[in-house]
């Protein structure tokens, strides 16, 4: 029980940090003899404290470079670390000019919060500084017959370096700086400030101009991939008048005809097939009634032959003596229910 109280207070000093931190991107590399920010996060609680930047892995053993309550005349250009603070953004911001290789390491952001049993707030972060070639942007696109420029950066150790631009794969493309730093012609033009970078300004692009290049300065080089894209096309309106046409005495519709897609084809051809659906099922409805009158006055009609067979018959019976009394013949007319007595 002891021990897990003594472990409890050995915790305490680091539960600020734990819970309420700063925050900073974790690793930077940067050319040598070339300047770099860094960017420090901190909590809305912290807007007040003393902020700090720190050489060192820990926080125990670090060396204090710049801090918030005491930052000095500030010379940008010669200046080694700046740092100033923005407590609206909630942010303190490390400046670092003309980086040597044997600046790199690792560094923290700090917050002071006090002495005792509470620990500072911190965050690290890594910072390579090399020497070499490096682009600010290693893919381009231009317009076909427009321009395009390609920044280069070099270490301060190449300052005084051959610069060069070269196709990939063609050693014999290569362009190189005079003495003054410069080359011009009339699709290249290289400069360099002798400050750390040199530019090459492509002209007059042509499709062909696409593919890979290189920047070099020393033995240094570094890809560039260039993408030419055709011209937009323009349809030209030709202003010569027409000739006019002297105008009909009868009235002329200039209406264009209608356009037929396929949507409206289909929609027409539905309802042309639905009316003759219809048409077909009236006109077989209108036969069938036919057919079903034409059958009753069939039924109803007696035959000629049937009638003429029982006045035969009655003149038979009456022909034999009878007086015909008491004999009666009934005829059926179902159209008109007489009855004819004979």
């Amino acid at each position: 029980m002891l021990q897990l109280f003594i472990l409890t207070l050995s915790l305490l000093p680091w539960i600020p940090a734990i819970l309420c931190g700063v925050t900073t991107v974790e690793e930077f590399a940067v050319l040598e003899g070339r300047s770099l920010q860094i960017p420090c996060h901190y909590e809305p609680q912290y807007a007040t404290y003393v902020k700090y930047w720190c050489q060192g892995r820990t926080r125990e053993f670090c060396s204090s470079l710049a801090r918030t309550d005491n930052p000095g005349p500030v010379n940008p250009t010669e200046d080694k670390v700046i740092i100033s603070d923005d407590r609206a953004q909630l942010v303190f911001t490390v400046t670092m000019n003309n980086l040597k290789e044997e600046d790199s390491g690792w560094y923290l952001c700090g917050v002071e919060i006090g002495t005792g049993w509470t620990a500072d707030t911190v965050a690290f972060t890594n910072i390579k500084v090399f020497h070499g070639l490096s682009v600010v942007n290693s893919r381009l696109s231009g317009e076909e017959g427009s321009s395009v420029t390609v920044e280069c950066l070099y270490s301060e150790r190449y300052r005084e370096s051959e610069k060069k631009w070269c196709r990939s794969g063609d050693w014999s493309s290569c362009l190189l700086t005079d003495s003054e730093g410069s080359y011009d012609d009339t699709s290249v033009a290289i400069s360099d400030d002798r400050t750390g970078a040199f530019t090459v300004t492509l002209k007059n692009l042509e499709m062909r101009d696409s593919g890979w290049y290189w920047c070099s300065a020393g033995q240094q080089q570094t890809a560039v991939h260039l993408l030419v894209t055709p011209r937009p096309t323009t349809t030209s309106v030709s202003t010569t008048p027409s000739p006019t046409t002297p105008s009909p005495s009868f009235p002329i519709s200039h209406s264009p005809p209608k356009s037929v897609n396929r949507e409206s084809w289909k929609s027409k051809s539905y309802i042309l097939e639905s009316l003759l659906v219809c048409s077909s099922i009236l006109v077989l409805v209108g036969l069938a009634i036919l057919a079903r009158k034409m059958w009753k006055l069939h039924k109803q009609e007696p035959a000629p032959g049937r009638v003429k067979e029982m006045k035969a018959r009655l003149s038979d019976s009456l022909g034999d003596g009878s007086d015909g009394q008491g004999t009666a013949v009934i005829f059926h007319n179902r159209d008109s229910q007489d009855i004819n007595m004979y």
